[in-house]
């Protein structure tokens, strides 16, 4: 008879669609117009460059274009011994007048002797006037009163600019510390100060700036080696490209190379780490334990320790023996993998462009990754400048009170509290707006979660669709429908956005809390008790465990909203009874696919590792003249293996994908037909022979 004539309630995965879970679809578009709308208010309000340049005791930042700062980048301390008081912790802000400056000071002078030497050395006036407020040029004024109003510095001491900012030019001579040779200098308060007072007023800001100048270090490895690190993730994806290929025509063979490869690495991995370890035998200090020798930024310090290279051995050799028996006790069930992949090879034989798939869903999560990027740091940096008091006089009833520097002159404050300023202090603001800037953010990360939640989904629809339309086609390839993954794209976003986006919005909500308590967790480390503590790694993990659970059972909603085009809750439900009833074989392929495709990654990963290990630490003579020089040749190097391992991981995710979905329709053919010429079976001659052995045999009987 005719193939299509049996079961007329289903004919695969195309026809008799109608739109599911409407109401979420149209929730879905509301939030995504909400988070634009939020977008465009965070742009319209934030700056990003207050976060990147400083910002001076006016509210202005340094180098800010259209103002008088405009060529004066970097920041000068008027009074840097007062950023050793613990009003800098509190409000993160140095209790001296702050300026913008074109240039630091180059040498030591104080206003008492500038003032005294003014008739006969004017140019030392000159100088100075540079570091005095804009506009002040009154050499006559009594010290007493420029200090007390802060019209110019009491004094200025030899600088270097570091991040934008004058810090006294600190070395060290003969073990004693110095600024410019000199280890004491006047404070132009008639005082005679030592240099040490001057570090520790640095190191206020300096403890911050450490961590940065790490930053910096590296950010300037990404600018010199992008280049070699975007080639190494090109020959990653050639290499993935190539065993999915290869996959196509000999499975069986190349996964069992994979094996064998992997156990060959490792063994190579003990052999070169025993004999590190016996070469070091007898060296002096090798016998150091990593306890001994405490944390080192240097990584080549435990590299000649024996203790390393035992732990290194130990570790591998557990990993080696692991592999091994796993691979003997699953050898038949690896055998039933192999063959869904083969299968699955020949599926994506006929339908090449789910390849390529993966590049829309690394756009589409790009896209919401830089809007969330950029979101976050406008909205982090919308508020408007806020100014307090600030006394010279601890006792002042108005310090640290918010003011505005338009009026201040005219208060009472100037009177009661002489001396007392009205200074920037951080951005922020009392209007409703710049009050619910945390809701903000919690809502910026939560839309940001559901939409690439969503593109991921989106993505597992679309090519559960296209590799069930090939699964349903009776003769292979003749059936197969035209254009497989732009009809089954089209489908699932004209009639399945709603279930997507409800799929992505339970994750999301998951994934929000589990960021929530690591923030708690995070805030809370210091002060928590154990009991404290264990909830909150209870509850951590209990999120962990749904949010896998929720991504297992969304997979397969979405292959059977791909076949069927039920809502999202029937075809969750009808997916986990699906499985449940073939719960063996599903434990055995899906893990046995997933380790072997793992296994595949890993090699693609190391593989492009060791290349660029090679490359980096110009070790390959071809290229040792084109290697750039680094500060740490690490960076480019977990860039390229942590990216090599994406790149494999979407190609491979693809493979997945399709395993997954011929499995599910595999387990509804058999529930659906019996084989006979009325409900023959869909599935091919390969995978009835290997599949359906034990299935088959009680229904021809």
């Amino acid at each position: 008879g005719e193939p299509r004539k049996f079961d007329p309630k289903f004919r695969g995965p195309i026809h008799n669609r109608h739109c599911t879970d409407i109401i979420c679809c149209v929730i879905f578009i509301v939030v995504i117009l909400g988070y634009i709308a939020l977008g465009v208010v965070a742009w319209v309000h934030g700056d990003p460059r207050k976060v990147i340049y400083p910002t001076d005791s006016y509210g202005q930042f340094c180098g800010q274009k259209n103002t008088l700062n405009k060529n004066k980048t970097i920041l000068f301390y008027f009074n840097i011994l007062k950023c050793a008081s613990p009003v800098v912790l509190i409000n993160l802000q140095c209790p001296t007048t702050q300026l913008c400056v074109s240039k630091c000071p180059d040498r030591f002078a104080t206003f008492i002797d500038v003032q005294a030497s003014y008739r006969y050395r004017p140019d030392q006036w000159n100088y100075f006037r540079q570091f005095c407020k804009p506009g002040f040029n009154n050499p006559r004024k009594s010290v007493a009163q420029v200090l007390r109003d802060e019209d110019c510095p009491s004094m200025i001491i030899p600088s270097r600019p570091f991040l934008k900012r004058c810090f006294p030019d600190f070395s060290t001579k003969n073990g004693v510390l110095t600024v410019a040779n000199q280890t004491t200098f006047k404070d132009g308060r008639g005082k005679t100060r030592n240099v040490t007072d001057l570090r520790e007023a640095a190191n206020g800001i300096n403890n911050v700036l450490d961590a940065r100048s790490v930053g910096m270090k590296i950010f300037e490895d990404y600018a010199i080696s992008w280049y070699w690190i975007l080639i190494g993730l090109f020959i990653a994806m050639m290499l993935s490209l190539l065993f999915l290929v290869l996959l196509r025509f000999t499975a069986g063979v190349l996964f069992w190379i994979f094996i064998f490869g992997v156990i060959g690495i490792i063994g190579y991995g003990i052999w070169h780490c025993y004999w590190e370890y016996d070469h070091l035998k007898g060296i002096p200090g090798s016998d150091l334990t990593v306890y001994d020798i405490g944390f080192q930024t240097d990584f080549k310090v435990y590299l000649q320790l024996r203790q390393t290279w035992l732990a290194f051995m130990i570790i591998l050799c557990g990993v080696e023996v692991i592999i091994i028996l796993m691979l003997i006790f699953l050898r038949s069930r690896i055998r039933i993998a192999i063959a869904l992949l083969k299968e699955g090879s020949r599926a994506i034989g006929y339908i090449m462009s789910t390849l390529f798939y993966p590049i829309v869903t690394f756009l589409l999560i790009a896209i919401c990754i830089s809007y969330w990027a950029v979101t976050a740091v406008f909205l982090a940096t919308s508020g408007e400048p806020v100014y307090k008091v600030m006394a010279n006089q601890t006792l002042c009833k108005y310090a640290n009170l918010t003011c505005d520097p338009e009026t201040f002159n005219t208060t009472n404050v100037t009177k009661l509290c002489p001396g007392a300023q009205c200074t920037f202090a951080f951005y922020g603001g009392e209007s409703l707006y710049h009050k619910y800037i945390f809701i903000f953010q919690l809502a910026n990360a939560f839309v940001f979660l559901w939409l690439v939640n969503f593109a991921i989904a989106l993505g597992q629809c679309t090519l559960a669709g296209a590799f069930a339309s090939y699964y349903w086609a009776y003769r292979k390839p003749a059936d197969i429908p035209l254009w497989p993954l732009f009809s089954s794209f089209g489908r699932a976003i004209r009639y399945h956005t709603g279930s997507l986006a409800f799929g992505a919005l339970i994750l999301a909500i998951v994934q929000l809390i589990r960021v929530i308590l690591e923030y708690l967790d995070h805030k809370l480390k210091g002060t928590q008790n154990s009991f404290t503590r264990f909830l909150l790694c209870c509850l951590k993990c209990c999120f962990w465990c749904l949010e896998k659970f929720l991504k297992f059972i969304n997979r397969n909603a979405y292959i059977m909203i791909a076949i069927y085009g039920k809502n999202f809750c029937a075809s969750a439900k009808d997916a986990f009874f699906l499985l449940m009833r073939n719960v063996v074989r599903v434990a055995v392929l899906d893990k046995v696919t997933d380790f072997l495709l793992f296994l595949g990654k890993i090699l693609v990963a190391g593989g492009v590792g060791v290349l660029a290990f090679f490359f980096f630490t110009q070790r390959i003579p071809v290229f040792a003249q084109e290697v750039p020089m680094l500060n740490y040749y690490w960076v480019p190097l977990l860039t390229v293996i942590i990216g090599s391992y994406l790149v494999a991981h979407g190609f491979f995710s693809v493979y997945a994908m399709c395993v997954d979905t011929l499995f599910l329709c595999f387990c509804e053919d058999l529930e659906r037909n019996d084989g006979s010429t009325a409900k023959p079976y869909f599935m091919s001659a390969s995978l009835h022979r290997i599949l359906g052995k034990k299935k088959l045999s009680p229904k021809k009987a």
